[in-house]
C-alpha cells in the first residue's frame, strides 16, 4: 500500500517510519511537512494512504484534505485528542494520538485493509450507465430511479444526496464509491462535493481563476474544481 507521511515535525515522521518497518505491506513512498508540498506529492504519487497530521504551519489537514478531488484514505496523527470527532467528519479510517504506539498502528493498519478489500470487492460489480435503473431508498420511501434521470450527486457527510425530478433522497454512501459505480463518459466528478450527469448540462461559463461554471438544466450551478476543470475540457473537446 503506497502511503505518503504528512507531518510538520521530523522526529515524528522518522518515529512513524519506524514503526511502519514491521508493516511489510505499507511502502512509505515519500514525507512532507507542510499542506502545499504534501499536495505536489499527493498529484504527482497518487498514494493510497496518508498518514496526516493535522495541525501544521500553514494550512491544517483538514485544509488539505478539502484542495482535493480525490481522497485517498486517511489516518489522521495527532498529539490532541480534540480533533477526534471533526477527524471521523472527513472520513477518516482511524485517528493515532501521539506517540503512536505499535499495537494501536496495528488496529489502524486492520481497519484498512479491511477497507481495502471492501473497495476492492466494490469496483468489481457493474459499472452504472445511463440506461441502468437503480433501487434507492430513504427511510420509509423507495425509489427505482433510472439513472438518465439523475442531475446531479452530492455528499452530504458520510451520506450522498440524490437528485432526480422533484426528489433529493440521502443514501448511505460515499461520493467516491459513487464515482466507482457510475459510468465516466455519462457522470463527470465537477468537484470535491458533486458529481453531474453531463446530459443535463445546458450551458458552461468560465469562472474565477481559469476554472468553469456549469449550468444545469433545472437551473442549478455547478462550479468546478481547477483540477477537473481541466480534464472537463480534456474530456468535452474533439
Amino acid at each position: 500500500m503506497r502511503t505518503l507521511i504528512i507531518d510538520d515535525t521530523r522526529m515524528a515522521r522518522q518515529e512513524l517510519r519506524f514503526l511502519l518497518k514491521s508493516h511489510p505491506e505499507v511502502e512509505v513512498i515519500g514525507e512532507a511537512s507542510q499542506a502545499e508540498e504534501a499536495l505536489e506529492q499527493i498529484h504527482l504519487h497518487k498514494p493510497d494512504l496518508l498518514f496526516l497530521d493535522i495541525q501544521m504551519p500553514g494550512k491544517n489537514g483538514f485544509e488539505l484534505l478539502e484542495m482535493l478531488d480525490e481522497v485517498p484514505l486517511v489516518i489522521f496523527t495527532t498529539a490532541y485528542d480534540e480533533f477526534a470527532l471533526q477527524a471521523f467528519e472527513y472520513n477518516a479510517l482511524d485517528y493515532l494520538q501521539k506517540p503512536i504506539k505499535d499495537e494501536r498502528l496495528q488496529k489502524a493498519l486492520n481497519k484498512i485493509k479491511e477497507q481495502v478489500q471492501i473497495m476492492s470487492s466494490q469496483e468489481e460489480r457493474k459499472v452504472l450507465d445511463e440506461d441502468s435503473q437503480v433501487f434507492v431508498k430513504e427511510g420509509e420511501k423507495c425509489w427505482f430511479v433510472s439513472l438518465r434521470k439523475v442531475r446531479l450527486f452530492e455528499i452530504v457527510d458520510n451520506y450522498t444526496r440524490i437528485y432526480f425530478e422533484d426528489q433529493k433522497p440521502m443514501i448511505p454512501k460515499t461520493l467516491n464509491y459513487m464515482e466507482k459505480r457510475l459510468d465516466p463518459s455519462v457522470f463527470f466528478r465537477a468537484n470535491r462535493q458533486q458529481i453531474i450527469n453531463l446530459k443535463w448540462i445546458q450551458h458552461v461559463e468560465p469562472w474565477f481563476s481559469g476554472t468553469l461554471k456549469i449550468f444545469l438544466k433545472d437551473g442549478t450551478e455547478v462550479e468546478v474544481s481547477r483540477r477537473q476543470t481541466a480534464r472537463f475540457k480534456e474530456l468535452m473537446s474533439f
